[in-house]
């Protein structure tokens, strides 16, 4: 964002090309850290397009299309595929809290709606929902449901979703500070915060982990970790984005209700980018 408020589609298109030599496997479009609850349906759109432009069939392009409400969760996801995204994440519906029924028939019923494949997400921290294993097997079923982005934090969950669900399908980490010890125990990878300021080293942690390297990804994720707190002083995206600033790769805005980091954290994170040497 601008310092007024507007997107910056310059500066996101530079992101996208700084993350594909930077070694990024893939671009989430529309997930927290790009600011998705305040991005407008038009915005998200040329977003969308953007990025299918800048890095279709260089980069896989995911688009975050989750909402609380199941018609449109729909309508996002059916207009992401219209743009040529190859694939999308469904995060639990927030706020209103359904059951594991609920879930369920919302998960199946965006699939449904879907021509690309469909990632869910479960991050309870923020949503006060939890998707069970037992729904995640039950959704695994569903042709178009390929994996899960699992930001709880606990290792024995995504142990017990891969024990339920099968080699076919991903279980992808969304909580960096245990991502190492996930993909070690048999996830397929994580989508990062860490990465959208530290790309190549998230890379280098994610390759050694899913070779079974636990010394050397433990060796980077130990040059990680203080960046890993650092961009959580104060909700994701605002560290983020401030981290990024400060590389000068995008400009200081960011929209309420979110406001820029609190200067009494700008040396705790300055410190954790030099140790993770993106300064």
């Amino acid at each position: 964002m601008t310092e007024s408020g507007e997107v910056d589609y310059g500066a996101f298109e530079s992101l996208l090309d700084w993350h594909a030599a930077k070694g990024s496997d893939g671009v989430l479009v529309l997930g927290t850290t790009g600011e998705a609850p305040t991005v407008t349906d038009a915005e998200a759109d040329e977003l969308l397009r953007r990025a299918v432009r800048r890095l279709g069939g260089q980069l896989p392009i995911i688009a975050g299309t989750g909402t609380n409400a199941t018609a449109s969760s729909v309508e996002r996801t059916r207009r992401a595929c219209e743009q040529g995204v190859d694939g999308v994440l469904v995060v639990t519906p927030y706020y209103n809290r359904p059951g594991q029924e609920g879930l369920a028939r919302h998960f199946s019923t965006v699939a449904d709606a879907s021509s690309v494949p469909m990632v869910l997400y479960n991050v309870p921290s923020r949503t006060a929902c939890d998707l069970l294993p037992e729904t995640v097997e039950r959704l695994a079923e569903h042709p178009r449901i390929v994996g899960i982005k699992d930001a709880t934090g606990q290792v024995g969950r995504a142990i017990e979703i891969m024990e339920r669900c099968g080699d076919d399908f991903l279980v992808l980490s969304g909580d960096d500070a245990t991502c190492r010890e996930l993909m070690l125990a048999g996830g397929q990878g994580v989508i990062s915060v860490t990465a959208n300021v530290a790309p190549t080293l998230m890379r280098e942690l994610a390759d050694a982990a899913l070779e079974g390297d636990a010394a050397r990804s433990m060796a980077i994720d130990d040059q990680l970790r203080p960046l890993h707190r650092a961009l959580f002083l104060e909700p994701n995206p605002v560290p983020v984005k401030w981290a990024l600033a400060r590389l000068g790769l995008i400009p200081p805005g960011i929209r309420l209700p979110l406001t820029p980091l609190e200067r009494r954290h700008h040396a705790t994170l300055l410190a954790a980018m030099e140790q993770a040497q993106v300064l």
